[in-house]
């Protein structure tokens, strides 16, 4: 049996629309009652999934179960729907898709609905409350959703946030998984990682770093915690090491007299430069095969064969 999901202020959201009436074919005395009271039975093949629907993908496992549940009690919530412009006598479905997909699986011909006069920015409001509430979105799906409320009825993020119940920070944060690289999203539609861990990585500076840190976050699971950390170290700038002091005379005396011996030594150009710590670096230069072979015997020491 579905279970009736936590309202969460949603306002004037779908909560308004929900009946918890059990409603089957089976009873045609309840259906009555559900009639006059606003819902009535829709022929299955009528009703149309919403072009607005922000939800992907269905599960197809949950889909059976559900189905299995529909043929045991039937719909518990009608589903609400609004007249299509095409084709003729159809109508599109504004809450309980997933309830619709389930009931054609368990092969029923009618459902149960409202059926409620709606616009194209009312489908998608209506659709994204829905999935909202009852948390079937992921993470990427609600932002494309917020997304496309904004740039398709010029609503603002504080608007948008009035409409499903959330804050403007929320909305704000969650649009911002749009500009992950495509790879990272898909881990997080994927499952892979979590709307935390992409947030964490949004600060990044560049698509290079967060793909190379994403992939040090999957192959080590790292938790949200752990990733803002490695983060925080990827931002660190790198350390600038300290400037090499110009070697007094008496040392660019001996350098100078070091390199001359290693160029007798081994009969070819030699270039040798030191740091102020210590370390330094010794060049050896050779000028083809046979160069480099006596180079190599007169270094090591090894007789020729």
């Amino acid at each position: 049996m579905t279970t009736e999901p936590k309202k969460r202020g949603l306002g004037r959201g779908l909560g308004a629309l929900i009946m918890d009436t059990a409603i089957t074919p089976a009873n045609p005395e309840i259906v009555a009652q559900a009639e006059a009271g606003g819902v009535r039975m829709f022929a299955i093949d009528r009703l149309l999934p919403n072009p607005h629907q922000p939800r992907a993908t269905f599960d197809p496992v949950a889909l059976e179960e559900l189905a299995a549940s529909i043929r045991m009690h039937g719909i518990i919530q009608p589903l609400v729907v609004t007249a299509a412009p095409t084709p003729p006598g159809h109508f599109w479905l504004i809450a309980g898709e997933r309830r619709w997909r389930a009931a054609r699986l368990a092969g029923m011909q009618e459902v149960p609905a409202i059926l409620r006069e709606a616009t194209p920015q009312q489908l998608m409001e209506w659709a994204l409350v829905e999935n909202v509430q009852r948390a079937d979105l992921n993470a990427l799906e609600e932002a494309t959703a917020y997304q496309a409320l904004m740039e398709e009825f010029g609503l603002t993020q504080a608007e948008v946030a009035e409409r499903v119940g959330k804050s403007r920070p929320v909305i704000a944060n969650t649009v911002r998984l749009l500009g992950l690289p495509l790879e990272a999203q898909q881990a997080v539609i994927d499952g892979a990682i979590t709307a935390g861990h992409a947030r964490a990585l949004l600060g990044l500076p560049d698509a290079p770093t967060i793909l190379r840190a994403l992939a040090e976050v999957t192959k080590r699971q790292l938790n949200v915690r752990q990733t803002e950390e490695l983060v925080r170290r990827l931002c660190m700038p790198a350390p600038t090491p300290a400037p090499i002091a110009d070697p007094t005379p008496e040392v660019q005396q001996h350098l100078q007299h070091l390199e001359n011996r290693f160029r007798a030594a081994l009969g070819t150009r030699v270039s040798l430069s030191r740091n102020q710590d210590g370390t330094g670096k010794l060049v050896v230069h050779f000028y083809n095969d046979d160069d480099l072979e006596a180079i190599y015997h007169l270094i090591t020491g090894e007789e020729h064969d």
